[in-house]
């Protein structure tokens, strides 16, 4: 797979098919092979563009803070690198929240944006919320991340006709840079873009699993304030809906995205 030097370091990236660009973006501890699904999918009638965020992947995790600002930057200049002005736009998790920060920085590079388990806003300000960021920092130091990728991996793959996924998980998980993992963590708390939502004049999907950590009812709020949003529930499916309920998303991002032509 390629890489580009961009914003001081090498992003890699993977395109596949041709149409209109479809960039994906991944989720906290994932890799650009984990859209594998979407992308067998959606090549076949689009440039589907895949790309390992920093700190992930085979693309490079310079110690350093992050911040979700900094990886939107990121995409926007690979993006640039590439000729690619105007895309369909999907995040899942911490990928939601850098195409909400890419989105409401430049939203007339959008053709459509869809967001998949995620949120425009991380509070970090009462005690529980920052004891819930200090409890999962303590399990990344004292645990190490194949230990933390069995505790989350119990979570999103609980079914045994689902052990194949969580063998998979566990062993993504075991591979990421603990410092990058943490760096990339520590991105999103307290990052808010919220207030901003109300210049996504583009047609914007809001994909919610029935079983995500943050319940539907937050997303329907913050979709009000979305003027052209749609919101959608993926039934049986806990966080890692791109992975344990590929077909359904599919079948709801492909109407999306023919309803913007």
């Amino acid at each position: 797979m390629p890489r580009l030097a961009i914003n001081n370091i090498h992003l890699n990236y993977e395109i596949t098919g041709q149409g209109e660009p479809l960039v994906l973006l991944h989720g906290l501890g994932s890799r650009l092979q984990d859209w594998r699904e979407q992308t067998a999918f959606f090549s076949k009638h689009y440039q589907v563009i895949t790309i390992d965020t920093r700190g992930h992947g085979n693309s490079d995790k310079p110690d350093m803070p992050y911040s979700i600002p900094m990886l939107a930057r990121d995409i926007t200049l690979l993006l640039n690198t590439l000729g690619i002005d105007r895309f369909h736009l999907a995040g899942f998790s911490m990928g939601g929240m850098i195409a909400f920060q890419l989105a409401v920085d430049q939203p007339q590079r959008l053709l459509s944006l869809t967001i998949i388990n995620s949120t425009p806003r991380v509070p970090c300000q009462t005690l529980s919320e920052r004891l819930e960021v200090l409890r999962r920092l303590v399990c990344i130091r004292l645990l190490g991340m194949e230990r933390l990728g069995k505790l989350i991996g119990r979570g999103l793959f609980p079914k045994p006709s689902q052990r194949a996924l969580y063998d998979e998980f566990v062993s993504n998980m075991k591979r990421n840079d603990r410092k990058a993992y943490v760096h990339s963590l520590k991105s999103f708390l307290g990052w808010d873009v919220s207030d901003r939502l109300q210049c996504l004049t583009m047609p914007v999907l809001v994909v919610s699993a029935d079983q995500d950590y943050t319940p539907v009812s937050d997303k329907k709020q913050y979709c009000q304030k979305i003027t052209n949003c749609l919101l959608q529930v993926i039934t049986d499916s806990r966080h890692a809906t791109p992975l344990d309920q590929p077909d359904a998303l599919n079948q709801v991002m492909e109407h999306f995205l023919r309803t913007t032509h």
